[in-house]
């Protein structure tokens, strides 16, 4: 099943912001991930959302986002970022097709 890494990001430094894109969107590509959002956080609809960009990457299943994340290439990646850009990041696998269910109510 796909799973999916969500991230919020905010760009303190503009230089090691654009140092550190192409490393991890390498990185991504190359354990099979593919960009299904990436750009300026819109507008919420409704609560507050607290950083200026969001991405949403898809990878085959969990275990692959595993491997991508603990990679050396990745790795890099993170050193480039580290205490320069603000970011927070979900693993969530994917619903079936019909979608997630309730929880059964006794």
């Amino acid at each position: 099943m796909p799973a999916y890494v969500i991230v919020n990001v905010d760009v303190v430094d503009e230089e090691a912001g654009l140092a550190y894109a192409p490393v991890a969107q390498k990185s991504i590509l190359s354990h099979g991930g593919r960009y299904l959002v990436a750009g300026p956080t819109p507008e919420p609809v409704e609560g507050i959302w607290n950083s200026s960009r969001f991405v949403v990457i898809e990878f085959p299943d969990m275990d692959r986002i595993r491997e991508w994340y603990d990679s050396p290439e990745y790795r890099s990646a993170r050193e480039i970022r580290e205490g320069k850009i603000r970011l927070g990041m979900l693993f969530v696998e994917g619903a079936p097709p019909e979608g997630f269910s309730l929880p059964d109510r006794p």
